[in-house]
């Protein structure tokens, strides 16, 4: 048996395939507490600061465990990572070599039967189409991130990856080379499977008709990035459709119908089509998130014929099912819609928030759940396996109750191993003095003047955070007026270019300034010189009209509690924390934090979000700022 503490301790076998390795007590002891959970078949909730290791403390014990495992990652880069680059090296280092399996959703793996099916006009697809018929040829898995000259943003993977809604299954002719189902039995046959979190709820919520809980019957589960769960569940609990896949069906039955000669069936697609281009004309034009009372005048009578014309559209194909296997497809799709709509509509079909996501060429009617807890305390209960959650951002502090409600598991065991790194020396906030409140018009001009000394100061790569892509544009247009002030520095603008290529360039520049926003504040890894100053706007308080803030503030309420105190402020700080995260990510580093926002000075609940960052410290004396900075760059060159 292999002990944990010898094995993270100075006489690792990491040392030796581990550029960097240092032993840290808290990798050690997490290792620990993560065995004990799996052996003792317990939940656990662990939150990990930057620079633990938390990977290896969970792959450890999971692979000595001798038990089916189950590691689910926040995103696909992360579980590609930990699979390819993680996993060969714990395997290599503890002398045991496992059965290991990456399992993604089925939109990330080629569909012979749809390749087959495949054209178009437009000559950059044809392009990336011929690429894929030659990739074919060559691919075991299927898996399209090994066609690395097709971008993932190409318009010709939806021509050749299934969806739920076009798998014919078993009835399907490449059932027996089917990608998908190649991946799924080597899952069910493996003893340690790594997948995301989407796939992990697509399966417990069983949404893959047909498939359901074809993820392996492990002993634990282990989830990486937790922090993201309770709002991931709020979606798939949910109930959606849009005028998107309802186009997508009248388009694909066209196919199939035309040359069978039916005028009937061809009445009720262009009576649908007709119903979803009122839709879209009674709607709303400004763009946003309406609840559903809010818009119902407008809606209510397309919504009306498009359920009219799904379920006549449903009477005429029931006939010609057995014609071929598209049609039997085609005609549960228009009951599914169906009953999408229906329980969107009824009360008494589905308990929920009601709302609608209206974009340019697009609408979404939507049911959100209030309160995901019962239904997760449901699963993770009765699967009689361990559930293990870690993230860097899970507690409040010390209390780690929020997130533990909220995942319906408030008796669960917790454990909180602080950063190694010297934070309270490496890293300092700043509050800058006099800014105008948030809702001030000139409040980004302003904050971004309060900024412009310190792009002088400091030295390095520079993260803007902002909450609002509209704060971003109006910074962009700021930036772009103030060419001295940049001084050569590379300027990078979220949306100008891909995100991975945008941090490629930052990390090579090592002076650049970036401005983002959203996916930015978390999952990012800069070290060194390369960033030694995040600047964030404003508190990362959701907006109150965001569905999935809005249903949980409903059931608070419903049950008497605080929305604000008790999930708007508490939700807040964890996002403040991610954002923050970004600074410190190697031992050597250091910078500044600038917080902008003076309600963190003014506001009786600002001082949850200092606490929240402890052991940082703040000031928001501009001398300190710069002597905390010379400090430490004449630190660096002496080393």
């Amino acid at each position: 048996m292999v002990n944990l503490t010898e094995f993270f301790g100075p006489l690792s076998p990491l040392d030796k395939l581990l550029n960097g390795f240092q032993p840290r007590q808290g990798q050690a002891s997490m290792a620990e507490e993560v065995a004990y959970a799996i052996k003792e078949d317990q939940h656990l909730v662990v939150e990990a600061g930057t620079g633990i290791g938390k990977t290896f403390a969970y792959l450890v014990p999971a692979m000595l465990s001798e038990r089916k495992v189950i590691i689910s990652t926040g995103t696909k880069t992360l579980q590609d990572q930990l699979y390819h680059r993680d996993l060969p090296l714990i395997s290599k280092a503890i002398g045991r070599p496992i059965s290991t399996a990456l399992l993604k959703g089925r939109s990330n793996y080629l569909c012979l039967n749809r390749l087959n099916l495949a054209s178009s006009n437009d000559r950059y697809i044809s392009r990336d189409l011929n690429l894929v018929n030659q990739w074919k040829h060559q691919t075991i898995t299927g898996d399209k991130t090994e066609l690395s000259d097709v971008p993932e943003t190409s318009m010709v993977w939806p021509l050749v990856t299934s969806t739920i809604d076009n798998c014919l299954g078993r009835k399907c002719s490449d059932y027996q080379d089917c990608h998908v189902m190649k991946a799924r039995k080597n899952a069910q046959e493996s003893d340690l499977l790594v997948i995301n979190h989407h796939l992990l709820f697509a399966d417990l919520t069983m949404k893959e008709e047909g498939f359901a809980e074809f993820l392996p019957d492990a002993r634990a589960m282990i989830l990486d990035e937790a922090h993201q769960i309770p709002d991931l569940a709020a979606q798939f609990f949910g109930v959606s459709i849009g005028n998107i896949e309802l186009d997508r069906l009248c388009n694909e039955l066209l196919v199939t119908i035309i040359p069978l000669n039916q005028p009937i069936v061809l009445k009720q697609i262009d009576l649908l089509r007709k119903a979803l281009r009122q839709l879209l004309l009674e709607a709303p034009k400004k763009e946003g998130r309406y609840e559903f009372a809010q818009v119902q005048a407008e809606i209510i009578t397309p919504i009306k014929n498009i359920c009219n014309a799904l379920k006549n559209l449903g009477q005429v194909l029931a006939p010609l099912i057995d014609v071929t296997e598209t049609l039997e497809k085609k005609h549960e799709l228009t009951e599914l819609y169906f009953n999408r709509i229906s329980s969107i509509l009824d009360h008494d079909l589905g308990d929920g928030l009601r709302w609608v996501d209206i974009k340019s060429r697009s609408l979404r009617l939507n049911l959100t759940p209030l309160d995901v807890g019962m239904k997760l305390r449901e699963l993770f209960s009765g699967s009689k396996k361990s559930w293990i959650f870690t993230s860097a951002t899970i507690a409040i502090g010390e209390d780690f109750s929020h997130f533990k409600d909220r995942i319906g598991l408030p008796g669960s065991m917790e454990a909180s191993f602080p950063s190694p790194f010297a934070v309270d020396e490496n890293a300092l906030i700043y509050l800058p003095k006099d800014l105008p409140e948030p809702s001030n018009i000139k409040f980004t001009e302003k904050m971004l003047e309060a900024t412009q000394p310190l792009l002088k100061v400091v030295s390095g790569g520079v993260f803007f955070l902002f909450t609002s892509h509209s704060a971003l544009n109006k910074a962009k247009g700021w930036f772009n007026t103030k060419q001295k002030l940049l001084n050569d520095r590379l300027l990078l603008v979220q949306g100008d270019s891909p995100r991975d290529d945008m941090l490629k360039k930052f990390r090579a520049n090592e002076n650049a300034i970036l401005l983002g926003t959203g996916s930015f504040w978390e999952g990012v890894d800069v070290r060194g010189e390369a960033l030694n100053m995040v600047v964030i706007d404003k508190l990362p308080f959701k907006s109150p009209a965001d569905p999935l803030m809005m249903a949980r503030l409903e059931y608070i309420k419903k049950n008497g509690g605080n929305g604000f105190s008790e999930h708007q402020l508490p939700t807040a700080v964890l996002a403040l924390k991610q954002g923050v995260g970004r600074l410190l990510r190697d031992e050597d580093d250091y910078g500044l934090v600038v917080l902008c926002d003076p309600r963190i000075k003014n506001k009786n609940y600002g001082k949850a979000f200092i606490n929240g960052l402890f052991p940082m410290k703040s000031t928001d004396s501009l001398f300190e700022v710069k002597n905390f900075i010379e400090a430490h760059k004449s630190t660096r060159t002496d080393n």
